[in-house]
């Protein structure tokens, strides 16, 4: 199946209007699982691109390492420092079962779950944020699964396999151990190798990202070109992560009709639009960030221009 532009015009209708009537946390509530003593900046680029698109709220859960840190970059976020790497789990005496717990918790009030960003291939994180994935899956939440949480499915792919709320975000080279996983030849045409993979995987949504951007959930195949920066930067998949969850949050509003619409998108497309959606945002955030600042374009440069991509985009205006 050749890959397809959506209608803009209907992925628009996912976004929430700016109404007095909504009260705080029905525009989105969103939890990231990441973050670890060495890596602190990815939870805050996903978390805070998160709320920039316009969640309400976002809890990051993290080793307390990163927890202090984390707070210091951002008093927007809520941040929980729960997780435990293997060796701590040790010294503290701690069971895993009861960090799973405690983080559930929290888990049953938000909308969306991104998981990965700072992770790390720590054993305990690793185990952690596989429960925690199961746990979604119970409370039938949506789930973003990036960076580090791509090498738990790679190990583990019966954590995703069949679970059409799922959205996972390989770059090239996570995309290729995916494949080798589930036995997809990757060699075939570009175009339709994002599909099959999805197929391997039971139906969950794939974006393969690259020069021009694939997404299917092995039903349809949709393609994002629109423009981006030039610049290639740590950072720029945890703010696409993070607007992905934000879509997504969105998309449950609109099925559960917390806003009178049309239902003009059906059920079955709300997580390929949303993640279609979002990335054609980040691409052109990325292209606004890397016109101003050139090579010293840093990521967190993309953050201050989300806000306007995302009002071009609202506008149904197409990007340059």
């Amino acid at each position: 199946m050749p890959p397809k532009i959506p209608d803009i015009n209907k992925v628009r209708k996912l976004i929430p209007p700016l109404s007095g009537e909504l009260h705080k946390g029905q525009a989105g509530r969103v939890g990231v699982v990441g973050g670890s003593e060495d890596y602190t900046g990815a939870p805050f680029f996903s978390g805070l691109a998160s709320m920039k698109m316009g969640a309400d709220l976002c809890h990051i859960f993290c080793e307390p390492g990163a927890g202090t840190v984390i707070k210091s970059y951002a008093p927007d976020l809520i941040v929980h420092p729960y997780m435990r790497t293997k060796d701590k789990l040790e010294k503290e005496k701690m069971d895993a079962g009861s960090i799973v717990e405690r983080i559930s918790g929290v888990l049953s009030r938000l909308h969306v779950l991104v998981v990965g960003p700072g992770l790390s291939r720590d054993e305990a994180m690793q185990d952690t944020a596989k429960a925690l994935i199961m746990k979604a899956r119970e409370q039938n939440m949506a789930v973003v699964i990036d960076a580090d949480g791509l090498f738990l499915v790679q190990n583990h792919p019966e954590t995703v396999k069949d679970y059409t709320k799922a959205v996972l975000t390989p770059n090239v080279v996570e995309f290729k151990r995916l494949c080798e996983r589930m036995k997809v030849d990757d060699s075939k045409e570009k175009d339709t190798v994002a599909q099959q993979l999805s197929q391997a995987l039971g139906g969950v949504t794939i974006v393969q990202k690259g020069a021009v951007d694939i997404i299917s959930n092995g039903k349809q195949v949709l393609k994002c070109e629109t423009e981006g920066g030039l610049r290639r930067v740590g950072g720029q998949g945890d703010i696409l992560s993070g607007t992905i969850a934000t879509f997504l949050a969105w998309g449950k509003a609109y099925e559960d009709g917390v806003w009178k619409h049309g239902n003009e998108v059906d059920k079955d497309d709300v997580a390929l639009y949303a993640t279609w959606g979002a990335c054609s945002i980040v691409r052109d955030t990325s292209r606004r960030a890397f016109q101003k600042h050139r090579r010293a374009m840093l990521t967190h440069d993309m953050l201050t221009e989300l806000g306007a991509s995302y009002e071009q985009f609202a506008a149904g205006k197409t990007f340059g």
